[in-house]
Parts: C-alpha cells; sequence; structure tokens
C-alpha cells in the first residue's frame, strides 16, 4: 500500500525549517549561558557576601562598646543587613541544598575562615545568615536572600519564549523573502497556461539565479506570445483563402451543372467544408472571455431553437429560469451549440435514429453543474478521456457522420476559459452524458 505523503508548500517547509534551526538554537545558547553564568555568579554573590561580613567586622572593631549599638542599627538600615549576637541555642537550617549554594558556601569558607557557617534560617527567620566570629565573639549576619539568588528557570523561560517568538517571525519574514520571487513566477506561469502572455518578472532582482530565471521566463513569454499572433494571423489568413475558393465551387455548381442530384452533393461537401474552418477557428480563438451573471434557462432555450429538425434531434430542457451562472454568454452559446451538434451526429438512438437530448441542471456549494445528456449508444469507457482531445474521434458507433474532431475539444477549452471544468461520462441507463461545471452566479 503506498503511504499517503503530506504535501507543504515551498513557504511552510522553509519556515519550519528556519524555525527548527533558530529554536534549536535558541534553546543551545540558553544551556550554554547557564553552564557559563553560574560559577561567577555563584563567585560574585560570595564576594559581595564576604564583603559585607569584612566590613562589618572592621567597624565593629574599631568601635567601642557604645558605639557599636548604633552601628548595628544603622548598618540594618542602610544595607539592609542585620547583626546579631550568635547564641549556642541557636537553631539554624543550612544554606547549601544545590550545586548553587554549595558553591556560594565554599567561596565565602575560602575567603572568611573554615569556621564560618552559612544558613537558610536562624531560629525560623529566613535569610541569608552568615555565621562569623570578632575576637572570639560569635555573631550573625543576616542579608537579603536576593543577594545571591540564581538565575530562575522563570527568567531563563521569559528570555528564552520572547528569543523564540521573535525566531519564528523573523523566519516568517525570511521564508517569505525567500520564496516571493517563486511566487511571482509561479503566478506568471499560471497566466501563461491561461493564455496572458503579458506577464512580466523583475530582471534586476540582487540574487543572480532569481534574475537569470526571470530573463529567461520572460523571454519564454514574448515567444510564446509572437507565435500565439503568428498563429492567429495564419489561421485568419487560411480562413479567408479558403472561403474564397469554396464560394467560387458553389456558385459554379449552381450555374454549371445540370444534375440536381449532384448539385446537392457538391453543395453539401462545401457545406461541411465551411463547418470544418468554422470549427477550427472556434478551437483557435483568442482565450478572452468577459464573465458575467447568464441566464441559463434562457440561453438553452435560445440554443435549442436552432435545432428544429425534429427528425434529426429532439431537446428537452429541465432547467430553473432563476438559475444563473457567471459566463461569457456568447462562448456558453457556443459550447452549447457544439454538444448538441455532437449529440445530432453521434448520439441517435438504434431504434429510432433520433437524438433524443435532456438538459439537467443541479446547485452544488457555489456551483451549478449542467448536464447534457443523449441516449445513444455511448463510448467505450476505455477512450473517454480522449474524448476532449484534438482530432481525436472514438469508435466507430460515433462515428457515422463527418467532422472536423474538434467540438467537444473546443467546449473543454471554452468551459476552462470561463474558470468551470468540463466531464464526459457513460450515463447509466446508457448513452454520453457531459456536465459543465459553472460559478454560481450571486
Amino acid at each position: 500500500m503506498a503511504r499517503s505523503k503530506v504535501a507543504f508548500s515551498l513557504f511552510w517547509r522553509t519556515f519550519f525549517l528556519l524555525a527548527l534551526l533558530l529554536v534549536g538554537g535558541v534553546f543551545a545558547w540558553t544551556q550554554t549561558f547557564r553552564a557559563l553564568e553560574f560559577e561567577p555568579r555563584a563567585v560574585q554573590a560570595a564576594q559581595q557576601i564576604a564583603a559585607l561580613v569584612n566590613l562589618a567586622r572592621t567597624a565593629l572593631q574599631a568601635s567601642d562598646t557604645i558605639n557599636r549599638v548604633a552601628l548595628i542599627k544603622n548598618m540594618a538600615r542602610q544595607e539592609s543587613v542585620r547583626l546579631s549576637p550568635r547564641e549556642p541555642g541557636d537553631k539554624w537550617e543550612p544554606f547549601e541544598v544545590d550545586r548553587f549554594s554549595k558553591a556560594i558556601g565554599a567561596e565565602l569558607r575560602a575567603q572568611l575562615g573554615p569556621d564560618t557557617l552559612v544558613a537558610s534560617s536562624v531560629n525560623k527567620q529566613p535569610g541569608l545568615w552568615v555565621g562569623f566570629t570578632i575576637d572570639k565573639d560569635p555573631y550573625w549576619l543576616q542579608a537579603e536572600s536576593s543577594r545571591v539568588a540564581a538565575l530562575t528557570w522563570s527568567t531563563l523561560g521569559l528570555w528564552g519564549g520572547i528569543a523564540v517568538l521573535a525566531s519564528i517571525f523573523g523566519s516568517a519574514l525570511i521564508a517569505r523573502a525567500i520564496n516571493r520571487p517563486l511566487q511571482e513566477l509561479s503566478f506568471a506561469a499560471s497566466r501563461i497556461r491561461e493564455g496572458e502572455f503579458d506577464s512580466v518578472l523583475d530582471e534586476n532582482t540582487m540574487t543572480s539565479e532569481i534574475r537569470q530565471v526571470n530573463m529567461g521566463f520572460n523571454r519564454m513569454a514574448r515567444e510564446l506570445a509572437k507565435v500565439e499572433e503568428d498563429r492567429a494571423v495564419m489561421l485568419a489568413g487560411i480562413s479567408h483563402d479558403l472561403r474564397t475558393p469554396l464560394a467560387r465551387l458553389r456558385l459554379e455548381a449552381e450555374m454549371s451543372v445540370n444534375d440536381d442530384e449532384a448539385k446537392r452533393n457538391m453543395a453539401s461537401d462545401i457545406d461541411q467544408l465551411d463547418a470544418i474552418i468554422d470549427k477550427f477557428m472556434d478551437y483557435a480563438r483568442p482565450g478572452d472571455v468577459r464573465l458575467v451573471p447568464v441566464h441559463l434557462s434562457s440561453l438553452v432555450d435560445r440554443e435549442m431553437a436552432a435545432f428544429r429538425d425534429t427528425s434529426q434531434i429532439r431537446i428537452t430542457a429541465r432547467v430553473a429560469i432563476d438559475t444563473k451562472v457567471m459566463a461569457d454568454e456568447t462562448e456558453l452559446g457556443r459550447v452549447l451549440q457544439n454538444l448538441f451538434e455532437n449529440a445530432r451526429r453521434y448520439g441517435r438512438s438504434t431504434d429510432t435514429g433520433i437524438a433524443r437530448v435532456v438538459v439537467t441542471y443541479a446547485r452544488t456549494g457555489p456551483w451549478v453543474i449542467l448536464s447534457v445528456r443523449d441516449h445513444g449508444p455511448g463510448v467505450d469507457p476505455a477512450k473517454l478521456g480522449q474524448l476532449t482531445t484534438p482530432f481525436f474521434r472514438g469508435d466507430a458507433a460515433r462515428t457515422a457522420a463527418t467532422g472536423a474532431g474538434l467540438g467537444l475539444a473546443i467546449v473543454e477549452k471554452a468551459v476552462q476559459r470561463m474558470g468551470g471544468s468540463f466531464e464526459v461520462t457513460n450515463a447509466p441507463e446508457g448513452g454520453l452524458v457531459a456536465h459543465i461545471r459553472l460559478k454560481k452566479a450571486p
């Protein structure tokens, strides 16, 4: 069983790859910063506390008993530190519980002496407590714990989150800048496919590869436009050059041929040649269409009126009068003409020899599907997909009449120019059914 593949546009593929790269870089940077910041931050915090202890020790040693009390109060007010005698019955909890606090404790003992105590609380009062001695008198120095706080995960998360958001936003901008030339190329190519050759891409872009692609595309568009113009001129000339001798042949046949049957046969052949020329001109018609709201039922009735010979074809329409589609009225009329003509030639019932055609419609979402069905012999299912190929003919059962082999190709091309789609299938009860899907008019 083939595995289904998830399809991403080039923009999203570029965006996800860039975002993954940048987010991975942010994560690696955060871990590196945390590892490199750990030891210097612990040393700096320990040095600050040690400086406070040494300052307090020096100040107390230089003060007499009367001034010592005033000095302790002043330090508490100015430096947010508290000095108090250390009693033998004090209950304290160790400060060193993790890697960061152990590093601070080790640094404090290295600077203040091995008998230095570091506690996280004394007598249930939290804070950073450092035990030291002054002339063999033990003291506690209490400082704010924020002085030695490690970088918290919330802070790292905030910084990392901002960096990730900035990375994602930057990835979107970079992906958009990278893919914009390709989007412009894709849009221009779609216009070329629709027969519009006036798309011009920027040939002065700074990226050399994109510049070369744009120059090549513009050159190709100019060549295609010239080919299309030459083709239109050639077909117009062929039409004119062929119709002039055909008109002379018709006149000579009317004036010179005495046999009425031969005259009718010659006139029929000339009419057939003239119809084939019309088919060629219809297929080569330029792709410019003007989409307007078209009353579908009125257009179907108008085109039905052209097929009055009930001995060959009988058409029944079941289209609501309020049904409107976005189409070019002339193009859609030509589509119906070709479908009715195709049914008249190839869709005749085997029992009556009359082509019975039924026109119906269905609304599905923003679309209207117009169905034209005959009750003829149908087509070999293996050849259904080739019916819209120019000059292709189906099996012998549907080729009893002569033609240019362009009718359904003209229909498909015209429907696509109007922004719709065309499909041909065999009806379950027999016969061929053509489905025309067009946008519903507002």
